[in-house]
C-alpha cells in the first residue's frame, strides 16, 4: 500500500529545552501523545493507544531538535515502514519555537490527520502552558 507523508507545523511558546522532553521521552509522550508508552530494548518503544500495542523504533534523536520513531511490522518488506518524525525548530527573526510533525503512514485522509494532530497539541499546549 502507498504511503503518504502529511506535514504540520505548529507555533508552541516554549523554549526547546522545556518541550523536548515531550517529544522524546515515555514520561513526556505518555503526557499528550499516547496513552502508555514503553521503552524496550535497543532504542524500541512500546506505544499504546485503545488498547492497542505499536511498536517503534527511535531511529532518530538530536537533543533539543529532533526524535524520529520508525514503528515496526507497517509494510510487507520492512523497508517502508510507518514513521513520526517531531522536530522543534525556532525561528531566528522572531524566535518563536515551532513543532514540526512529519507523519508518514497509509492513512491519505488529510482532515483526519490534521484532526488527529490538533488535538494531540492541544494536549500539548495545555501541559507546557503554551
Amino acid at each position: 500500500m502507498e504511503k503518504y507523508k502529511f506535514i504540520t507545523e505548529f507555533e508552541l511558546r516554549s523554549s526547546p529545552k522545556v518541550l523536548f522532553p515531550y517529544i522524546s521521552t515515555p514520561s513526556g509522550l505518555e503526557q499528550w501523545f499516547a496513552e502508555k508508552v514503553t521503552v524496550l530494548p535497543d532504542h524500541r518503544f512500546d506505544f499504546q493507544w485503545d488498547g492497542d500495542s505499536h511498536i517503534a523504533k527511535q531511529t532518530g534523536l538530536r537533543i533539543n531538535k529532533a526524535v524520529r520513531f520508525d514503528f515496526e511490522n507497517t509494510s510487507e518488506d520492512n523497508l517502508d515502514n510507518n514513521h513520526v518524525e517531531l522536530k522543534l525548530e525556532v525561528s531566528e527573526l522572531t524566535q518563536t519555537t515551532f513543532l514540526r510533525v512529519i507523519d508518514y503512514s497509509s492513512n491519505r485522509d488529510q482532515d483526519e490527520l490534521t484532526s488527529l494532530w490538533d488535538g494531540f497539541i492541544v494536549n500539548l499546549r495545555e501541559i507546557v502552558g503554551s
